[in-house]
């Protein structure tokens, strides 16, 4: 057979191929190269993935590998690859495990020395996020907001001093409600933003405060589309002036002022500096 020239170039291991997250005109040609030489495809689903093989004639064998059987495919693939296999793992659009099936065969991969090599492009956070217009210099990306109410609001809660840009995905069905919650923990003039069918035919960015934003979603019949959600840092003025003072004597002024033991006060301290309570208490010890 003509398949090991062919396939000489494409060394044995687990490939984590990024594919089109909406236009099938953004994949690399890397990518192509690795899914038409791979051995097998391991797909979320492998209709969606076919499309996209359907598109650049690719014949590769496909796989299905998703969140309901990757136990048992991980140990499976994971068995090829140490017997030499080229594996390219995608999901249905972006880099994989991204909010996506994926960590449990790379984690896996690694423990058994199987070579894993990232080929990257489209990421729909990434995408959003330098399309946005806030901030960038700091963010973190925390994958889907969280569906329950009460946790989405004490997450939100802990972001409320961020003095980084906060990236979610969110599903369209609960996005006005998402909004509602920026709104009454964060205040209406929080900057937000949403990007919506990001590089498809509908792509949308609503940009501005949380209430206007909420305001025009409401006023649709029905939100559709994969969305990304993106939060505005706190404002400047509130870090400046918890950065002139101590953490002791900001601990203090809480105390004082709110009439707070040390423990509630030294862990509001750090939320409103953006740091983790046990840095705040190293800074505390310190200042004694």
């Amino acid at each position: 057979m003509k398949v090991n020239s062919e396939r000489s170039t494409l060394a044995p291991g687990l490939y984590l191929v990024a594919t089109p997250i909406g236009n099938l005109e953004d994949i690399t040609l890397r990518a192509l190269r690795v899914l038409k030489e791979a051995d097998v495809i391991a797909c979320e689903d492998t209709r969606q993935t076919q499309k996209l093989l359907n598109h650049y004639a690719i014949a590769t064998r496909t796989t299905s590998y998703h969140e309901h059987n990757e136990m048992t495919r991980s140990a499976e693939l994971v068995l090829e690859l140490e017997g030499g296999a080229r594996v390219a793992l995608v999901t249905d659009a972006g880099m994989p495990g991204i909010s996506d099936p994926g960590f449990r065969l790379i984690a896996l991969a690694v423990r058994h020395h199987v070579p894993v090599i990232p080929v990257p492009g489209p990421t729909a956070f990434l995408a959003a996020l330098v399309a946005s217009g806030l901030p960038t210099d700091s963010f973190r990306f925390s994958g889907f907001l969280p569906a329950k109410t009460g946790q989405r609001q004490q997450l939100l809660e802990s972001i409320r001093e961020s003095p980084r840009t906060q990236v979610f995905y969110e599903a369209p069905h609960r996005i006005v409600e998402s909004l509602a919650d920026v709104v009454a923990i964060l205040g209406s003039e929080r900057p937000v933003v949403v990007a919506r069918e990001v590089t498809k035919l509908h792509e949308e960015f609503l940009r501005g405060r949380a209430v206007e934003v909420l305001d025009q979603l409401k006023n649709r019949d029905v939100v559709k589309g994969e969305i990304t959600l993106l939060i505005g840092k706190a404002e400047e003025k509130s870090h400046a002036l918890t950065g002139r003072v101590s953490v002791r004597q900001r601990v203090d002024q809480i105390m004082s002022d709110e009439k707070l033991d040390e423990k509630a006060a030294l862990k509001k301290a750090a939320k409103e500096r953006g740091i983790s309570k046990s840095e705040a208490y190293r800074e505390l010890q310190r200042g004694k």
